[in-house]
């Protein structure tokens, strides 16, 4: 499984290193009158694509908070109010650690 990984992290590298060989003419970026972003083509890309994914992410945070705060206000529900004193039953499984996959 690791050398498929392996395989397709390469490929991607080259596809991609392709990409930047192939855009290294010269571009330009408008931005106010008068103002233009003169560089290589590939970097105007990787700008834009950077941008894109910050965007994205940043967009994102209100949702992640709110599912957040409703998974804390869920999970405090579930929880029991367990006595320090009581047993535990039989059925009660108590994880030190989490489980982990694989192992």
């Amino acid at each position: 499984m690791r050398i498929i990984v392996w395989l397709f992290r390469a490929f991607i590298f080259i596809v991609l290193f392709t990409f930047a060989l192939g855009n290294q003419q010269e571009g330009s970026v408008w931005w106010f009158p008068g103002h233009e972003w003169r560089t290589q083509m590939v970097f105007i890309v990787l700008a834009a694509f950077g941008l894109g994914c910050a965007f994205g992410v940043f967009a994102m945070v209100p949702s992640w908070w709110r599912h957040r705060r409703v998974a804390k206000r869920h999970a405090a529900s579930l929880q029991p109010s367990l006595d320090a004193t009581a047993p535990l039953p039989d059925s009660a499984i108590v994880l030190t650690q989490p489980p982990r996959d694989g192992i």
